[in-house]
């Protein structure tokens, strides 16, 4: 398998890419990297690296110069949806090259997504149930989620790490602009604050969870994303979480039955920054149903959705772990999963009473197809999940995505 030249372009504050970059090498590929920032210089430790150091408007010309003279064949970057890898993206199909896309997993915990051209709404999974089976034909099982190992204090070390090391850099990369929406330093106030009320918080959502728990009608659950999320920003009809939060509400007041309830869950990961609860509730007591709506921050999600006669999603992989439980599902964007024999297509409105069970032997089709074609075992933040996805990724380098065309086909 000699001849591949590698560039990689951002990942997370970890060492996985490093690593991956070390095990491309030894199989006797070209490994280059781009740095972006200084956080990108920390967690590069091989010598082959180039700094971007120019404008943002410079980095597509900057970009094909440095694919044509270093040869590459293979772009590897984390997430589809920062401004530069859309950049990078493209030019890897003008030029034919392959772009592989990292990204935290659509079955989690225990599995990494790497797909070749886009994640999610842009993977290049088929939408059609029929070309699901046939794919699915022969897989084994998908191996079930199990954790991965690695803490929540590892990541946030790293990611301070990351962003120290980016301040300091400042000079080297004066045009460096991050592409999420808030200041780390700001998120990790946020995070401190959040921290220090994580018992209450937990505290008094277990309580309300014990009411959902025993309520006498159907139990429906909206888990919220992250507001910076590019699924919600790029591949959904919403300008941010609060409109979410408005729509589902709106609808849940006017169309649900009257013995309904809907558990609002916090994302894990959220900083704490807005006042998501405060936001639901308000809408809740505005609309007449502030009795009828649970805020559930701080806790599991599968307690959660245990009791949940339905689940509403914009396009959020919960809405996978649903399906995977036999929960009818509402897809409010655009996810890979959203097709028919799977999600409700009739809309939010008619979800509430209309909703359907999805087909399980597709949901195992579905999970098989994932398994096998789009995702590797591993994680990325402790030493055993991140050999374990390295050495399973190597060999999907190497490979081809074997269904990467059938979505330009559609």
């Amino acid at each position: 398998m000699s001849g591949r030249s590698f560039l990689f372009l951002q990942g997370l504050a970890t060492h996985v890419f490093a690593r991956l970059g070390d095990a491309l090498a030894a199989r006797g590929h070209a490994v280059h990297r781009v740095n972006l920032n200084a956080g990108d210089r920390l967690f590069w430790r091989r010598p082959t690296a180039t700094d971007f150091t120019g404008p943002a408007a410079d980095w597509p010309g900057w970009l094909a110069a440095l694919v044509e003279a270093r040869g590459v064949t293979d772009l590897v970057m984390f997430g589809d949806g920062r401004p530069f890898h859309v950049e990078a993206i493209a030019l890897a199909r003008k030029r034919g090259l392959r772009a592989w896309i990292f990204e935290e997993a659509y079955l989690r915990p225990g599995y990494v997504t790497l797909e070749e051209g886009g994640v999610n709404a842009r993977s290049p999974l088929p939408r059609d149930p029929a070309r699901i089976r046939a794919l699915a034909a022969g897989l084994p099982p998908a191996a079930p989620e199990t954790l991965s190992g690695g803490s929540f204090l590892r990541r946030a070390t790293d990611d301070v790490r990351y962003n120290i090391a980016n301040a300091m850099g400042r000079g080297r990369f004066p045009h460096w602009r991050t592409h999420r929406q808030w200041n780390p330093f700001h998120e990790y106030a946020g995070w401190a604050l959040r921290g220090a009320l994580r018992p209450v918080r937990r505290a008094q959502a277990a309580r309300r969870l014990a009411g959902v728990e025993g309520w006498a009608g159907p139990v429906f659950v909206l888990p919220l994303q992250l507001e910076g999320d590019f699924q919600l920003r790029l591949h959904s009809p919403f300008p941010g979480l609060g409109a979410v939060i408005e729509t589902v509400l709106a609808s849940f007041a006017a169309h649900a039955p009257r013995d309904a309830l809907l558990a609002v869950k916090g994302h894990p990961l959220d900083n704490g920054l807005t006042d998501w609860g405060r936001v639901a509730l308000g809408h809740a007591r505005r609309l007449g149903v502030a009795d009828r709506v649970a805020w559930l921050p701080e806790l599991p999600f599968t307690p959660v959705l245990a009791p949940a006669a339905g689940l509403v999603t914009v396009n959020s992989t919960a809405g996978l772990q649903a399906l995977r439980e036999g929960k009818p599902v509402v897809v409010l964007g655009e996810a890979l999963y959203d097709m028919p024999g799977l999600t409700f297509r009739h809309g939010l409105d008619r979800f509430w009473t209309e909703r359907t069970a999805p087909d399980m032997t597709l949901v195992d089709a579905l999970r098989r197809v994932l398994a096998a074609h789009c995702l590797v075992r591993g994680g990325l933040f402790s030493e055993d999940a991140m050999n374990e996805a390295v050495a399973n990724a190597v060999p999907r380098l190497e490979a081809a995505c074997p269904f990467a065309l059938d979505r330009a086909a559609e």
